[in-house]
């Protein structure tokens, strides 16, 4: 079974590129494709062990390596000039365009959805307003790219043969916009990289990238209303210098962080703050793992991995004042490592390989079985 691995683009180390990292081990053999490549050596060989990437036109792209997002509009025409009809398998790990190859009648193509892209659907007005598109010939152009990409978008999940989703919240979304069902395989965590620490200090922590829907500008005013209480933040991004701005004595940001602090910040935690409706959220989970509660907004992939009051507190709304009171809450609360930790358990790399590879191997043998049927 020759299979290839398409991944919209590779540029950071986040989520989405551990699952492609997992289902790499879990067959050394795929074939990576994606829109670009522009990893580290080092990133690269965490996540393909070294393995070349086949990359689209859109490397070459002049300031793509600097803002590929400005080539919207040339996505779907590039991820469709991949020739994969060599392969039996084609696995496609799509948060925007991946999912859209194209295949032939005697191919299986399983997509792996991380989301539905959220900037031309969910987001699409928060999109347009933070980036100052909303009016004007730029406004009216970025409106009209999106609303082909949407048109493309849907029409592009009838290539997919299956869905799987990274949490039951993704499921929804894919059956609301492209009325597809999916199967729910929750993204793996590498335990075996966070160890429990029982005994916690005197801060709290967050991280993430400095983007507006993450919301750790809230994250950030929060703390700044109380001063009493160590907050450390973790990450870079468009929003980093604007927040450090309006950060107080008593919030720290850290920048980039390597994995090993990243680790040591998590694991030494009081609690590790979220606010951010994500699709999932790994870190919440691997915060989890070191026996750290998250204080986390209770909407989207982290009500699916945070039992509340147990492995700790969820609030209802991105707001400042929302944030100062579940940490004041939280406060009154005693919480334990180990049950903490026991919970992260359900999301292992382990488990997500068996899961993965058993549905991968199930919808194969029935497509191989479908196909010589129809032979006959």
């Amino acid at each position: 079974m020759k299979k290839a691995l398409v991944h919209d683009w590779y540029y950071t180390y986040g989520g989405a590129e551990k699952v492609v990292q997992a289902i790499h081990e879990l067959y050394p053999d795929v074939a990576p494709y994606s829109l670009f490549d522009f990893l580290s050596s080092h990133d690269r060989n965490e996540i393909l062990s070294g393995k070349p990437v086949t990359t689209s036109f859109i490397q070459k792209l002049p300031t793509a390596k600097k803002n590929h997002r400005k080539f919207l509009q040339l996505f779907p025409f590039a991820i469709e000039q991949f020739d994969l009809s060599e392969y039996d398998l084609v696995l496609s790990s799509s948060s925007a365009v991946a999912k859209g190859v194209l295949t032939h009648s005697e191919q299986l193509h399983l997509c792996y959805c991380h989301s539905p892209m959220r900037y031309a659907w969910d987001l699409y007005h928060q999109y347009l307003t933070e980036a100052r598109l909303t009016k004007g010939i730029k406004g009216l152009y970025a409106k009209y790219v999106l609303h082909k990409v949407r048109q493309w978008d849907v029409i592009s999940a009838n290539r997919v043969d299956h869905f799987i989703a990274n949490s039951r919240y993704i499921a929804k979304r894919i059956e609301k916009i492209y009325r597809r069902k999916a199967e729910v395989i929750y993204p793996p965590v590498d335990l075996s990289k966070f160890t429990l620490h029982p005994h916690k200090e005197d801060y709290y922590f967050t991280a993430s990238r400095m983007v507006p829907y993450k919301k750790m500008e809230h994250i950030v005013r929060a703390f700044g209303e109380m001063p009493s209480k160590k907050l450390y933040v973790g990450g870079t991004g468009p929003d980093f210098n604007k927040i450090a701005k309006i950060a107080k004595d008593n919030v720290t940001l850290l920048g980039f962080l390597p994995q090993e602090k990243l680790i040591h910040y998590l694991a030494n935690a009081k609690a590790f703050v979220f606010a951010a409706k994500e699709d999932f959220g790994i870190l919440p989970v691997e915060a989890q793992a070191c026996g750290t509660p998250v204080i986390g907004y209770g909407q989207g992939g982290v009500t699916e991995t945070v039992v509340s009051h147990k492995t700790g507190i969820l609030f209802q709304q991105q707001e400042v004042r929302a944030i100062v009171e579940a940490v004041h809450y939280f406060e009154t609360q005693a919480f334990d490592p180990y049950e903490i930790r026991e919970n992260a358990l359900r999301f292992s790399k382990e488990r997500f390989k068996k899961e993965f590879d058993t549905y991968v191997q199930e919808k194969y043998t029935l497509h191989k079985s479908n196909s010589r049927n129809k032979i006959l």
